[in-house]
């Protein structure tokens, strides 16, 4: 598709972005004129891929469609093109994925991350309370804007639902840098998975590091999987204990050993940032 062509009541006007399964369009709502972000259907190479695309686009929506948080994108509407590609619009985001704070040289302040860190745990909550898992937790996937503040969860194209049927032992689904041990395994999607990813992630944003690094995707499987993730305090050793201890529980290799629910995190976070603020 190109510029001016229409996705049900929605125009597109550019392209913003492309993955594996779909293409991303700034586009416009022609009855009331809202910038929107329509996600599009990629046609896969394969005819024998596109039940299987479809079905995960598809289930994306539906899943999104149940949250309403304010730390979760909105999936404002779906649909099929004429020539029968899957779309939905979303709403338009501002700002950067929290990638771009994993760096040293842009790392947000302790405080900040332990704020986005206790938002990201009570979106996780709410998700979890209804049955849907992300499993795709990672920096790229969670858009922040520092000038508004507004904080987002995006790409459900790999959540499940309980009631879904991508649910099988053995499908292994995500991106490995953020995914649990037992994910990687081939053990179910779990929320004890999604608060593995939160832990990676506030490892990397406190300490622009990983808590597991290697030198090939081989060896970073034998470490992840046999090896205790690096502590926070190691690389830093400022940081209150309580901080560093609750990052260092979300790492457990052992699921069992990490918090039982995403409000525990978001509880303990929230008594981080007077510490931190302290600190500071």
């Amino acid at each position: 598709m190109k510029a001016g062509d229409a996705a049900g009541p929605f125009r597109l006007v550019q392209p913003v972005g492309a993955g594996a399964m779909a293409e991303v369009w700034q586009a416009v709502d022609s009855r009331s004129g809202q910038r929107v972000a329509l996600k599009l259907m990629r046609t896969p190479a394969s005819a024998s891929q596109v039940q299987e695309l479809e079905h995960r686009f598809l289930e994306e929506a539906r899943t999104a469609r149940l949250l309403q948080h304010p730390d979760i994108v909105s999936v404002l509407e779906a649909g099929r093109t004429p020539q029968g590609r899957p779309w939905m619009a979303l709403e338009w985001l501002t700002g950067q994925p929290l990638s771009a704070h994993c760096v040293a040289a842009h790392r947000l302040p302790d405080e900040v991350v332990a704020g986005l860190g206790q938002r990201l745990a009570s979106a996780l909550a709410h998700a979890h309370q209804r049955g849907v898992i992300h499993r795709d937790i990672k920096p790229d996937n969670l858009m922040f804007d520092a000038a508004s503040g507004q904080l987002k969860i995006t790409d459900f194209g790999v959540a499940r639902a309980d009631d879904s049927s991508a649910t099988q032992t053995g499908m292994v689904l995500g991106t490995p840098a953020y995914m649990a041990p037992e994910q990687l395994a081939g053990a179910p999607a779990s929320a004890a998975g999604d608060l593995y990813s939160l832990g990676v992630v506030l490892f990397e944003l406190l300490s622009s590091r990983r808590p597991v690094e290697a030198g090939s995707l081989g060896e970073w499987l034998r470490r992840i999987s046999q090896e205790p993730a690096t502590a926070l305090v190691t690389l830093r050793p400022e940081l209150p204990p309580a901080l560093t201890q609750l990052v260092d529980q979300l790492l457990e290799r052992d699921p069992a050993r990490r918090p039982a629910r995403a409000e525990q995190v978001a509880q303990a976070l929230e008594r981080c940032s007077p510490l931190l603020q302290r600190t500071g």
